[in-house]
């Protein structure tokens, strides 16, 4: 399934974001905890904690979408929406992108977005999907994944898209692309953005066979860059950031830019195609009815 120059990062074909809001408020403040002033207020919405420090530049992006982080559609919109906004704001330079929730990072797409849905929703939340990808891949921000718990699928591609990687050295927590053990097919574009980080050849097996990696072999096949105690996770990812900050950042971003343009162009001139392949394929009734029996053997796990 298939499922402009420069570092001009506004001018890309971007999908408006809040235009998939559904009556979720955005933007409201809290402060942390103990005060402190500005730099420690805190923003986001329902489903996306925003914890900046305006002195060190960096802010802390927690998803909080209980129980398993799941790729809602207001989720894609709202995690958007914040890393927006902390781009369009020049006292912060990077992002740790983390979660909430615990054991879990991000369990992935939200299958009941697709399953049971007309084929205009599966395109809405699709471009979301492509959205999000696009808003984290190709971001001026540095952006590092503090990975606490499981994270397979979405979550991983939301890891991928980041700059740097530290996951918790915990069995339980593995990562990987494991679209196919669910009978769907990752698209080009991760598949593209896959075969950058650890190569084509294990790509291209970890990909068929539906691989989730422990911690180990995480670090051993280049997906995440260090692996750490899971108290660490937080201290390390900051060690991380402080390493990238230290490099000018328009050197770095046109480097950035550099590296990733050709892999987003590769989207931004198929958006459309890929979209519909996406939704005809999902909609499909043997798809469908493979959706419907995983969700239900969920729901029999949990009664």
């Amino acid at each position: 399934m298939a499922l402009a120059s420069g570092v001009r990062f506004a001018e890309r074909a971007l999908l408006r974001p809040w235009a998939l809001l559904r009556g979720t408020t955005l933007g409201r403040t809290e402060p942390a905890a103990g005060g402190g002033g500005d730099g420690a207020r805190r923003f986001g919405s329902q489903r996306v904690l925003v914890e900046p420090d305006a002195a060190s530049g960096v802010a802390v992006m927690k998803l909080r979408n209980p129980p398993v982080n799941a790729l809602s559609l207001e989720l894609l919109t709202e995690l958007v929406i914040s890393l927006e906004k902390l781009e369009n704001d020049k006292t912060f330079r990077g992002v740790i992108l983390t979660s909430d929730c615990p054991r879990v990072f991000c369990a992935g797409l939200d299958l009941t977005e697709i399953c049971g849905r007309n084929p205009a929703h599966c395109a809405e939340y699709w471009k979301a999907m492509q959205e999000l990808w696009l808003r984290t891949y190709l971001s001026s921000l540095v952006l590092v994944a503090a990975i606490n718990g499981a994270c397979p699928a979405g979550g991983c591609i939301i890891a991928l898209s980041c700059d740097c990687r530290v996951l918790a050295d915990n069995p339980k927590y593995r990562i990987g692309l494991n679209e196919t053990l669910l009978g769907i097919i990752a698209p080009f574009w991760l598949k593209d953005t896959y075969v950058n980080t650890i190569g084509h050849r294990a790509s291209e097996q970890a990909l068929q066979l539906g691989s989730l990696f422990p911690p180990a072999e995480a670090l051993q096949v280049g997906l995440v860059d260090q692996v750490v105690p899971e108290d660490q996770v937080q201290s390390t990812a900051l060690s991380e950031m402080a390493r990238w900050l230290a490099v000018p950042d328009h050197a770095r971003q046109l480097t950035k830019n550099m590296m990733r343009k050709a892999t987003a162009d590769r989207l931004l001139r198929q958006r459309d195609a890929d979209t519909q392949n996406f939704v005809s394929f999902v909609c499909r009734d043997s798809i469908q009815k493979s959706l419907q029996a995983y969700l239900e053997k969920l729901r029999q796990r949990k009664g």
